[in-house]
């Protein structure tokens, strides 16, 4: 009996083992470590004060993407390039906001912060 009750503790642990989330780039919690940038609290304004004119839930002057959710600046952030276009020279004819002129350093960085962070939504 004692040998049922060993194997069975057993086979629930190697069992219970193999439901971790071994995959680091998910983070088990969605919400942010204190003191991280996040998109709530610190670029969900940053983009609606310098990119919803143009990207807004239906995109205008040229617009391709809507930048409207989290989960539509995450992606332009891991997808196409966003940290890149912000951060080009006045005159570059990709810079973002188009036409310029650039975003101020400060606020780039903070959205450069918040892909170092984690891409945090809160």
């Amino acid at each position: 009996m004692k040998l049922q009750k060993a194997f069975a503790l057993l086979s629930a642990t190697i069992f219970l083992a193999g439901c971790s989330n071994d995959d680091s780039s998910t983070p088990m919690n969605s919400t942010a470590p204190v003191g991280s940038v996040t998109y709530n609290k610190d670029v969900k304004s940053i983009i609606d004060n310098n990119c919803i004119v143009c990207h807004a839930a239906v995109p205008t002057n040229g617009a391709p993407i809507s930048l409207v959710t989290y989960a539509q600046v995450k992606e332009a952030v891991l997808k196409r390039s966003l940290i890149i276009r912000i951060s080009l020279e006045n005159g570059n004819s990709v810079l973002m906001p188009k036409g310029g002129p650039r975003m101020p350093q400060e606020t780039i960085d903070i959205v450069k912060q918040w892909e170092k962070d984690g891409l945090f939504e809160k």
